[in-house]
Formats: structure tokens, C-alpha cells, sequence
């Protein structure tokens, strides 16, 4: 899945990415009686899609400088890349992350996504400050793959995130819809009566497990046509063919899935 950022072309400090999520709504499960989702838990998902968001912005607002083969050390290491991302979701949210207590179940799982941000970008940093290397492949879409994967190691059993899309639009296998997610996309996403913006929540099952799941939708911004966008099939900088969508498309979901 490759949606990116409507604020590509910003800088790394400054920026105010757009939140996928306009309002909380809580619906029952398809496959299962009406159970509205724990308001805490949604809560708790809605924030760590913030922070996602405004971590996966700071590497797209980045991307050029990543790309620039005469420059070694980018200054974007874990650290940076963390404070910009927490800057921003202040900025967006009016709520500083860090002021969760730690000890609480949201709390704990903000530190797990903010220690994941930091290990994948500390991870990647020969490949990130390499001369020489023009594209490097370190893109937002990869960057959101490779955080929610170390997400899982730091969660443990408590939560897991995924980025997914509409089966179509799906780059890699690791992110393909589970059946639940393939229907919330299908029948409410892509729904010409669906409030653009607003996201799904429910009591469902995952991987076996009850949880409460949340769908974040997320479209097409200007600077992800480059990649995803016209001419339908033209092999894009990443190597894959391009979908051919359109401005304000959907392109991506944030899956999370919070376990009692």
C-alpha cells in the first residue's frame, strides 16, 4: 500500500498533516450482535493513528533530502524524527502524547509506537545517509510497514496496527485486508454515502481474539499521484505500476486492533 501524505512538499519542522478522522463513530461488528467498541480503546487507536501519521509525514516531508545523493548525514535519526512527529500531533491534536501516564494501557502503548519510530529510523540510517544513492527506497509507505512491525514486538499482545488498502491497491502481501477490514472497506469506505473522513470501530474478532478494531480511511493527496496516480499502469520511481487514481481517492486504512 502506498498512500502518502497530503503534505509531501512541506519541510521536516513546521508541517500540520491532516488527520484521517473527523468524528468517533461506534457500530456493531458484521459478523456479530451489536457490541458498541470500548470509547477508551477508540480513543487510545485515534491516537496512535495520530502519532503514524505525523511520524510518516516527517519522512514524506523529508523524502528529497533522503533522496539526495550528495548529502551523507540527514538528520534524521530516531530522536528527530520522534520530536518532529511529536511536535506535530500537538499541533494537530492540541494534546501532547508524552502527557499520557505511562503506567496506563494508552500510555504504554504510545511509548511502544514511539520506541518503534525510533528503532526503524535508527535502524535505517546507513541506508538513509548513504552518498552516492540517489532513490533510496525509504519512502513513507515502507516507513509506516517497517514501524507497525516493530510495533508488534514492542506491544507485545496488547494491540497491533496495520496499513492496509482496497485489495487492488495493495503492493505488498503483508498488508492485504483480513476478511473484516476487506468489508468495512467494500461496504462503508468506498460507500458513495460514507462521510468522507470519518472512521469505522467495532467489537471483532482478530487472529482469534476478541479486540476493539478501528478503520481509519485515508485518500489521495496531491503528492502521491506521482506514484499512484496517471497514467494507470506507467512503472512509478518504486518500481510498481501506477493505479491511476485521482485526488481525494481512497488509498490506505489504519487498522488497529487494541485487545482487552
Amino acid at each position: 500500500m502506498g498512500v502518502c501524505d497530503r503534505q509531501d512538499e512541506q519541510r521536516f519542522r513546521g508541517f500540520r498533516p491532516r488527520l484521517a478522522f473527523c468524528g468517533v463513530i461506534l457500530v456493531a461488528s458484521m459478523s456479530m450482535p451489536a457490541l458498541a467498541a470500548g470509547a477508551d480503546d477508540v480513543e487510545t487507536a485515534i491516537s496512535l493513528a495520530d502519532l503514524l501519521r505525523s511520524a510518516r509525514t516527517v519522512i514524506s516531508a523529508n523524502q528529497a533530502r533522503i533522496n539526495d545523493p550528495t548529502l551523507g548525514d540527514k538528520g534524521l535519526n530516531g530522536d528527530a524524527v520522534l520530536g518532529a512527529a511529536m511536535e506535530n500531533d500537538i499541533k494537530t491534536t492540541g494534546h501532547d502524547p508524552r502527557s499520557v501516564p505511562p503506567a496506563s494501557p494508552k500510555g504504554k502503548l504510545i511509548a511502544a509506537l514511539s520506541n518503534a519510530i525510533k528503532q526503524v529510523m535508527d535502524a535505517n540510517q546507513k541506508t538513509i545517509n548513504k552518498k552516492g544513492v540517489g532513490f533510496k527506497g525509504f519512502v513513507p509507505a515502507v516507513f509506516g510497514r517497517l514501524v507497525t512491525e516493530q510495533f508488534q514486538a514492542e506491544a507485545g499482545d496488547r494491540a497491533r496496527i496495520k496499513v492496509t488498502a482496497p485489495p487492488e491497491l495493495v503492493r505488498n502481501r503483508k498488508a492485504a485486508p483480513d476478511e473484516f477490514e476487506r468489508q468495512v472497506i467494500a461496504t462503508k469506505f468506498l460507500s458513495t454515502d460514507w462521510p468522507k473522513d470519518k472512521i469505522y470501530s467495532a467489537i471483532a474478532p482478530f487472529q482469534g481474539r476478541q479486540a476493539t478494531r478501528v478503520l481509519v480511511p485515508e485518500y489521495y493527496g496531491a503528492a502521491c499521484l506521482s506514484c499512484h496516480g496517471e497514467p494507470k499502469g506507467e512503472i512509478d520511481i518504486t518500481g510498481y505500476p501506477k493505479e491511476g487514481a485521482k485526488l481525494g481517492d481512497l488509498g490506505g486504512v489504519i487498522s488497529i486492533s487494541i485487545f482487552p
